[in-house]
């Protein structure tokens, strides 16, 4: 799946999960709890397109090449990540629990989305020869 195509299906399963949300108690939330939520799953939002990004980037380069760009790009995601969780909290000044529970709610829905799209993608393995 392209970057295009799949930054349009993560920010729609974002946009939905929101607007579902929202009935169930996102807007009795105090605005800077809505605040943290929102934040939390921009983040989580932008840490999955990063992260398909750098896998279609490194499909059909070296080995080397893919493990970098996957491997490196994992730990120098996780501290963008944990410089926006720093910057929002210390900064902005958002609410913890909100925050934290958005973006690890939204990290752990677009893992299996993107596993799920990864897996499809690899196709089914070949069957055993005899």
């Amino acid at each position: 799946m392209s970057l295009g195509k799949y930054s349009i299906l993560v920010t729609g399963v974002a946009l939905t999960a929101l607007a579902l949300a929202w009935p169930l108690g996102l807007q009795r939330l105090e605005s800077d709890a809505r605040a943290a939520v929102l934040f939390g799953a921009a983040v989580a939002l932008l840490n999955t397109i990063a992260a398909h990004g750098l896998v279609r980037w490194s499909t059909g380069r070296s080995t080397t090449a893919f493990f970098r760009a996957v491997l490196g790009g994992m730990v120098g995601r996780m501290a963008l990540m944990l410089a926006a969780v720093l910057a929002g909290l210390l900064w902005l000044r958002l609410p913890q629990l909100p925050l934290a529970a958005s973006l690890l709610g939204g990290f752990v829905a677009f893992l299996v989305l993107e596993l799920t799209i990864a897996h499809r993608a690899a196709g089914r393995p070949a069957p055993a020869s005899r």
